[in-house]
């Protein structure tokens, strides 16, 4: 190897020789050559399969639904130019929007526009559809000087300074307040006076079915309604309960059953309904205020687990607090009411089937 020159490296093999002289490659096993069998392998490669890529979504309905694009929508019909922006909540008289839709169809007609067809009907109905909307613009008028001036004297006799604004404050405090509490809605409504929030309020609830959302407003003022009657109920169970004890924040008894839970102690529980009770149930800010007596009440000043709770936790445990007061509330007027009886009046009424007289003084047939 050492006497190698460069060309004979250029030309190096591992070929052995033999014994007798010939020379054997090292490709070759027990007299076969595989030499050409490597050459040939590429020729015989077995490509493996690709990989095929599955779309999950849709393209176009993936960025549609991102970029909250919608489909095109017909055009509107057209409106006279200077029509007055008349919104429900202001409460014209009726026979304004009459008006209003006779100058809108009259209006079409001058400018010869045709009926579109509903594509969300069916083609029966939308022909038909089609048909009677096509035959009010034929027929429309125009507004003679009479219905004119009616029109511009009409437009003065509804709310007209009541704005969205307005309108959504009084709607809040109805739900805050409840609609009987008048006094509070007027000072919920900026800008307005007591005497202006009373007359629409009158208005309002006499003329509400008119409203286009009068169903999701009812029930945004009726869900309120329903948590203030939660709220009354829940201060006279808690009058109730401080009302069976001369020092309650010493002699209060709470009746867990199964649900005294391994947290806090009926000390702690006694403290919360008490102080609860003081600081006033209904208060905007009571958890924030219940959380800072806590921390001052000198029975707690090595309590770390009460001192560490949140605003959120003590709610959550004086909301399990109330219900075990009203389940005991609830047991007790059952055991008064049992031991008070019947009425006086229902006594005598159970007859016997012997032929006792019923309540006609007649004998009862025996069967």
């Amino acid at each position: 190897m050492d006497n190698l020159g460069e060309s004979t490296l250029r030309k190096f093999t591992i070929d052995a020789t033999e014994g007798d002289g010939q020379q054997r490659s090292l490709y070759e096993f027990e007299g076969e050559d595989y030499r050409d069998k490597h050459e040939q392998v590429g020729l015989r490669w077995i490509e493996p399969p690709k990989r095929e890529r599955k779309a999950n979504y849709a393209v176009d309905a993936y960025f549609r639904e991102a970029l909250r694009m919608s489909e095109p929508k017909a055009p509107k019909a057209p409106r006279p130019p200077k029509q007055p922006n008349v919104q429900d909540f202001q409460f014209f008289p009726p026979r304004l929007f009459e008006l209003l839709d006779k100058e809108i169809y009259a209006y079409r007609k001058s400018i010869g526009y045709k009926a579109p067809r509903d594509p969300e009907l069916s083609d029966a109905e939308a022909k038909k559809q089609q048909r009677e909307e096509q035959k009010r613009i034929d027929d429309a008028d125009a507004l003679t000087d009479e219905e004119q001036a009616e029109k511009d004297e009409l437009l003065v006799q509804g709310f007209t300074s009541w704005t969205k604004r307005d309108f959504n404050q009084f709607i809040k405090a109805n739900e805050k307040y409840g609609r009987d509490d008048m006094d509070n809605i007027c000072r919920e409504v900026e800008g307005k006076t007591p005497e202006e929030v009373m007359e629409y309020a009158k208005v309002f609830w006499e003329r509400c079915n008119e409203l286009t959302e009068i169903e999701k407003i009812m029930a945004t003022i009726e869900r309120g309604e329903a948590k203030i009657q939660r709220r009354i109920s829940i201060r006279k169970a808690l009058d109730a309960k401080m009302a069976r004890y001369k020092a309650p924040f010493h002699q209060l008894r709470i009746q867990y059953g199964t649900n005294k839970g391994k947290n806090y102690t009926e000390e702690e529980d006694r403290f919360l309904v008490c102080m609860l009770h003081k600081l006033g149930f209904d208060r905007e800010n009571v958890y924030d205020e219940l959380r800072m007596a806590i921390r001052q009440a000198p029975q707690f000043r090595f309590d770390w687990f009460i001192k560490s709770r949140t605003s959120m936790e003590l709610q959550r445990r004086c909301n399990t607090l109330i219900t075990l007061i009203e389940r005991e509330n609830q047991e007790l007027e059952e055991k008064s009411a049992k031991k008070r009886g019947p009425k006086p009046g229902m006594k005598g009424q159970k007859r016997k089937a012997d032929g006792t007289p019923d309540m006609r003084g007649r004998p009862k047939k025996k069967k």
